[in-house]
């Protein structure tokens, strides 16, 4: 049996209800207010949580990089770009104290540990850490130094790099996604099977991060196993932004969290009985000969 955790005063794995988070990321174009928005879609969706994304540019980018010419809203540089959809203090304390008005946990994905270390300051129910970060030891080593839950997404990582990363923050607070970092995902490449494989290996909470197009597969992920489900949330798919076409528009979403909760009572708990509803149809129906 997979163990379960319990994050944001909700117990996550076999056996509970599907955790989803709806992952706003950099989809808020740097906007306050469209964050807000965002949180606003998930509440309504029935979501367990939002999420955001934090770097300190300079660090997670070289100057190279960050030189490199790129037109966007910003500027026309990609530093410009960067640096335009990072939040600073004011603006967290402010989705901080949203989410609380809301009624929604929040969380981020620190890519160093500079942007670990702010996020902290918040303190978040658990942190998720992006497929892009699972080789980086030492920011593995910080988030197991702060005690929190950590979701871990798994997309372009081998089995090897994955025992890795799971021997590095402990099995006591974790949790995997299986996922397929390309956006959108082809469906040949999903590979839902996975999850599976991955529940066995760790014994550990396993669930999905889906970067698809539509919905019908992150639900198979939860017939698969998937006890957290995790997908970008957009207002509007043809949004200026590099994530938006891989997202869920909010009436999506809130089919997705529909369909969720409606296949995990479908599932049931596996044991063939008779239901006092069939019994009036078995016995007006069947014939028992010896």
């Amino acid at each position: 049996m997979n163990q379960k955790i319990t994050i944001g005063g909700r117990p996550v794995g076999d056996g509970c209800p599907c955790y989803v988070v709806a992952e706003i990321g950099i989809n808020h174009n740097g906007s306050v207010e469209t964050a807000k928005q965002l949180i606003d879609a998930a509440v309504t969706a029935g979501c367990d949580a939002v999420k955001f994304q934090k770097r300190s540019v300079e660090v997670v980018y070289t100057q190279a990089e960050l030189s490199q010419a790129r037109t966007s809203p910003f500027g026309e540089i990609n530093g410009d770009l960067k640096r335009g959809l990072e939040f600073g203090r004011s603006d967290y304390q402010e989705i901080d104290a949203y989410c609380r008005e809301k009624d929604i946990v929040w969380c981020a994905s620190c890519w160093d540990e500079g942007s670990l270390d702010f996020i902290e300051s918040f303190s978040p129910p658990f942190y998720k850490i992006a497929s892009a970060s699972l080789t980086d030891s030492v920011l593995l080593r910080r988030h197991a130094e702060t005690g929190r839950p950590v979701i871990l997404s798994t997309g372009m990582s081998s089995l090897e790099e994955i025992d890795r990363a799971v021997e590095t923050l402990g099995t006591d607070r974790l949790v995997l996604l299986h996922c397929t970092s390309t956006y959108p995902s082809q469906l040949e490449e999903l590979n839902l099977r996975v999850i599976p494989t991955l529940k066995e290996r760790y014994r550990v909470p396993v669930g999905y991060s889906g970067h698809e197009v539509g919905l019908a597969t992150t639900v198979a992920a939860v017939v698969a196993g998937a006890c957290v489900i995790e997908r970008h949330i957009t207002l509007d798919r043809s949004m200026w932004g590099s994530d938006q076409a891989a997202s869920v528009e909010p009436q999506g979403f809130s089919r997705l969290v529909r369909d969720i909760h409606a296949v995990e009572t479908a599932l049931g708990d596996g044991v063939k009985r008779v239901y006092e509803s069939e019994i009036p149809i078995r016995e007006k129906l069947r014939r028992v000969n010896s």
